[in-house]
């Protein structure tokens, strides 16, 4: 008993410290925010709103994070196709007959 009370105070910091990790993930590595992003830099850097040097750098930083992110999607995908091939839903794979 003595041992949860001191201790939930540092788990409740883990917890919050993870969901925190994970929302900055969410909003650096979102691929629609990240394409959104690249839509509206390359906007700008053709209305003359930023040098070119600094198109050319904020665009390889955003390239990155989609390669990142992308690398992610596919390891989520891999993942889960990994699951459901050790698990199948058998009520998806019904055969019918007449």
């Amino acid at each position: 008993m003595l041992h949860k009370l001191v201790t939930a105070p540092i788990n409740l910091v883990v917890k919050i410290g993870e969901k925190v990790q994970e929302e900055a993930d969410k909003q650096l590595y979102d691929l629609p925010t990240i394409q959104q992003k690249l839509i509206q830099l390359q906007m700008m850097f053709e209305l003359g709103e930023i040098p070119e040097e600094a198109f050319q750098e904020k665009e390889d930083e955003l390239l990155m994070r989609y390669e990142i992110a992308k690398r992610r999607e596919i390891e989520q995908w891999e993942e889960l196709t990994k699951k459901e091939m050790r698990n199948p839903r058998w009520e998806n794979y019904c055969i019918y007959t007449v």
